[in-house]
């Protein structure tokens, strides 16, 4: 079970980095307790936090977090800083930690249902403590401003100091990471050093890109895909040695439906492995870091960036002055604003709280006037599980196991409908034409045994596993289980014949060694179907990068509605728009990242 245990006390507690020094409570009545350790709950971004609280008469003495499911990546400074902070200000009024704003709240509301279960006052908990102490302003300069610090920041501003330009690299969360950091850890390597290394020396930037329109429906913006293509090798040959991010070359290049070639490799230590490289990298490049502040606004002289106006979490003023800003604020994933309708209610979000387009919201304010395209897209994957209202968690790892196996998919009608060993997307494009917009993974005892096996790697809690399966199929998620397969469909409401004659027509294509119908083959066609138990697993449309963004040129300068270049201001990352049409396919959104920051700084050092 994944777990993070705390123990938290006056005694020991010292200031927070993350959040300053908290005022006291200013109420002038204490607040009353039974004293005794109490059990609260709350729900996180991956399900539900579980707390003991202990009180005295008077006080909230300790808080451990006893179980929870969050991605150790996004909320593991928000789910150490919050109980010390919860003790040391005796308060509920705490503002969420940025970029973690589910698992902090999921975190607080367990505290509260202890609070109210210990006899305490949450209303008056939560008007204690949440204002903050005001700061001197900050006035500073550098050469570029950088604003965000995912890939694509980091990459910047590695990029800029070694090419001797002074940097400021501004991050609205508490830490350095952004996307790259809670990735699945895979990159494209096309014509780098490593792919000849791994194997494969007859790939091409043109095979790149016939491979990525493909698969982005022509959407892509020719003359930026052609720039990623053209230079994604040697940016991972300079991550790799300049950097020191560390590549799994024992595990190989991966075989993908989305290519013709094998390009892509997963980092040492995937997504968290190769971020703190980038972060130790950036330590020893001399930059400038600046946390927890959140960017407000662009400094506009004579038409031209030249700046940028910031807020730190806690109330300090920044305005900071440079020649040039890049813009690398990730996308809008987890913003009403800028998401499309289509999108709000037919898919759900595994991304960062801190994916608000914010990068869209400065560049399109009136004075900048930045255009921008294709922001109706994201990049989606069929198989998310709804661990929350609109919230996913992706069994992508342990699909991957069972494939070969002999799991299949049904609609909500009992029906195959699309090889299980196609590309994503073409798994996508088939579930959303289903009821609902969902699949389900049938398995037997033996594939869900294997399946499960990869959930606690993908963030899923031992217990909430546990409590689904217990549900079984009576809420979300679905992780329905029956002994045959005729009330296994009763459970989910298919027809018990249909389901039945999908899963004899599947293995007797097993049999006779061919899936004529959709063209499974090879060894993913070697196994049938078992006896029961058996199990249906809802699998529904996850995105969490954006397709759209800003309209840059060939040096990532942001262009503004009218066709022309805003002097000053380049984008890179998930902010820029159009790069891989309507879909990007798997290892594209870390390597663009990464490539499109060192470019933007390049681009900077050569004007």
């Amino acid at each position: 079970m994944v777990s993070i245990a705390l123990s938290v006390s006056l005694a020991l507690f010292g200031a927070s980095a993350l959040f300053g020094c908290a005022p006291k409570s200013s109420n002038s009545a204490q607040p009353s307790y039974h004293a005794g350790t109490y059990t609260g709950t709350g729900t996180g971004n991956g399900g539900d936090i579980v707390v003991e609280v202990t009180f005295s008469d008077h006080a909230i003495e300790s808080i451990d977090i006893v179980s929870q499911s969050e991605t150790p990546t996004i909320a593991a400074g928000a789910l150490e800083d919050l109980p010390k902070r919860v003790v040391e200000t005796q308060s509920l009024g705490l503002d969420a930690v940025s970029g973690a704003t589910m698992s902090s709240m999921g975190f607080m509301n367990a505290v509260a249902d202890a609070v109210q279960k210990a006899g305490g006052n949450v209303t008056s908990l939560k008007k204690t403590g949440a204002s903050e102490t005001s700061k001197e302003a900050q006035e500073l300069s550098a050469d570029v401003v950088v604003v965000g610090a995912g890939g694509a920041g980091m990459s910047s501003a590695i990029r800029l100091e070694e090419l001797g330009k002074s940097v400021i690299l501004v991050e609205k969360t508490y830490r350095l990471g952004g996307s790259i950091s809670v990735s699945g850890g895979n990159q494209v390597v096309q014509g780098s050093k490593l792919q000849a290394e791994a194997g494969v020396t007859d790939d091409s930037a043109a095979s790149m890109v016939e491979d990525f329109q493909k698969n982005g429906e022509g959407l892509c913006v020719p003359e930026l895909i052609d720039l990623y293509a053209n230079n994604v090798g040697p940016t991972t040959d300079w991550v790799n040695e300049y950097c020191g991010v560390e590549y799994n070359m024992k595990g190989g290049l991966h075989d993908l439906a989305e290519y013709s070639h094998n390009r892509e490799l997963a980092y040492e230590g995937g997504g968290a492995g190769a971020t703190e490289s980038l972060r130790k990298a950036v330590a020893d490049s001399g930059a400038t870091v600046l946390t927890d502040v959140h960017a407000n606004s662009l400094i506009v002289e004579d038409g031209a960036v030249r700046g940028l106006k910031a807020t730190g979490n806690d109330g300090t003023p920044y305005t900071l002055h440079a020649s040039d800003v890049i813009l690398a604020t990730g996308g809008y994933g987890h913003s009403d604003e800028w998401l499309s309708d289509e999108l709000k209610t037919t898919s759900l979000y595994y991304g960062l709280s801190s994916s608000t387009g914010d990068g869209l919201t400065m560049a399109t304010a009136e004075g900048v006037d930045a255009a921008t395209l294709m922001l109706d897209y994201a990049k989606r994957y069929p198989n998310g599980v709804e661990v929350s209202k609109g919230r996913a968690k992706s069994t992508i790892d342990g699909n991957i196991l069972v494939w070969p196996m002999s799991t299949i998919l049904v609609n909500p009608e009992g029906k195959r409908v699309v090889n299980e060993k196609a590309s994503n997307h073409t798994i996508l494009e088939a579930e959303l034409e289903q009821t609902g917009s969902m699949l389900y993974l049938l398995m037997d005892q033996e594939n869900f045994d294997t399946w499960s096996t990869k959930l606690k790697d993908t963030g899923f809690n031992e217990k909430a596993v546990e409590g689904y399966l217990e549900a079984n199929g009576t809420s979300t998620p679905i992780f329905a289980h029956a002994d045959s397969l005729e009330e296994l469909a009763g459970i989910v409401g298919m027809d018990p014949a249909t389901l039945r004659a999908t899963v004899d027509k599947y293995n007797a294509s097993v049999e006779a060694g061919s899936d004529e119908e959709f063209g499974r083959s090879g060894k993913y066609l070697e196994h049938k179907i078992g006896d029961g138990p058996y199990y249906l697993v809802e699998q529904k449309p996850r995105y969490a990068t954006t397709m759209g963004g800003l309209v840059v040129n060939t040096s990532l300068q942001v262009q503004n509605t009218k066709g022309q270049t805003i002097q000053g201001l380049y984008a890179a990352g998930e902010v820029v728009g159009g790069v891989m049409g309507s879909n990007s396919p798997s290892g594209a959104n870390n390597g663009w990242a990464l490539t499109s920051g060192k470019l933007a700084a390049e681009a900077i050092a050569n004007s």
